[in-house]
C-alpha cells in the first residue's frame, strides 16, 4: 500500500477513532498520516482530522481519520461525528482493564449513530508495554470475533501493526464498495446501507466520491 498523490484520489473514506482517553488514539493517528509520534500525552482539544492518501489496487483512496479530540471525557461526541464514516478503530489501552470494560457501550454508541454496515477493528495499543499487559490477547480476540469486528493489537510508539491496522480497515471498505459497484452498475450508483454516492471519476479528472456504507 503506498501513497498518492493528496489532491488525486478516487475515493474519500471517512475513518472515526474511538475508545477511552489516553489510549493512544491521537499517537494511532499521527503515526498514520505523519509517522510521527509525540510522548507529550495532553488530551486532544478541538475537532482534528488528517487524511493520507493510499492505492488500493490501482484505485487511489484518501482516508481521512477523525479523533475524538478529547470529547470522549465529557461524553459529548455528538452524532456528526459518526455521520458518513464507513470505518471505525475501536482502541483500548492493552495496560490498562477499565478501558476495555467499557469498549462494549463504545460498540453501542458506534451503532447507535453510524451505519450499520460500518467496517469496525478492535484494536488493543500499547502492545509495546506487554510487561504491564491486563488485556490477554485471546481475550479481546474472542470478543471482537463474538462481535463481528476485525482485532489487532498495535504500538504507536514503535509503529507495530500500525500500518496494517489502518490498511486492513481500508481494504475492507474497498472490498465492500467495489462488490457493490458491480451489483450496481445498471442505476450507475453506489448504495450501501441507506446511502448513496457517485462513481468514481474518469481519467484525467480530480473529483472524488465519498463513499457511506
Amino acid at each position: 500500500m503506498g501513497n498518492g498523490t493528496e489532491e488525486d484520489y478516487n475515493f474519500v473514506f471517512k475513518v472515526v477513532l474511538i475508545g477511552e482517553s489516553g489510549v493512544g488514539k491521537t499517537n494511532l493517528l499521527s503515526r498514520f498520516t505523519r509517522n510521527e509520534f509525540n510522548h507529550d500525552s495532553r488530551t486532544t482539544i478541538g475537532v482534528e482530522f488528517s487524511t493520507r492518501t493510499v492505492m488500493l489496487g490501482t484505485a487511489a483512496v484518501k482516508a481521512q481519520i477523525w479523533d475524538t479530540a478529547g470529547l470522549e471525557r465529557y461524553r459529548a461526541i455528538t452524532s456528526a461525528y459518526y455521520r458518513g464514516a464507513v470505518g471505525a478503530l475501536l482502541v483500548f489501552d492493552l495496560t490498562k482493564h477499565q478501558t476495555y470494560a467499557v469498549v462494549e457501550r463504545w460498540l453501542k454508541e458506534l451503532y447507535d449513530h453510524a451505519e450499520a454496515t460500518i467496517v469496525v477493528m478492535l484494536v488493543g495499543n500499547k502492545s509495546d508495554l506487554s510487561q504491564a499487559r491486563e488485556v490477554p490477547t485471546d481475550e479481546a480476540r474472542m470478543f471482537a470475533e463474538n462481535n463481528g469486528l476485525l482485532f489487532l493489537e498495535t504500538s504507536a510508539l514503535d509503529s507495530t501493526n500500525v500500518e496494517l491496522a489502518f490498511e486492513t480497515v481500508l481494504k475492507e471498505i474497498f472490498a465492500k464498495v467495489s462488490k457493490q459497484r458491480q451489483n450496481s452498475t445498471r442505476t450507475n450508483a453506489i448504495t450501501l446501507g441507506s446511502a448513496q454516492a457517485g462513481q468514481e471519476p474518469g481519467p484525467g479528472e480530480k473529483r472524488a466520491c465519498c463513499i457511506s456504507l
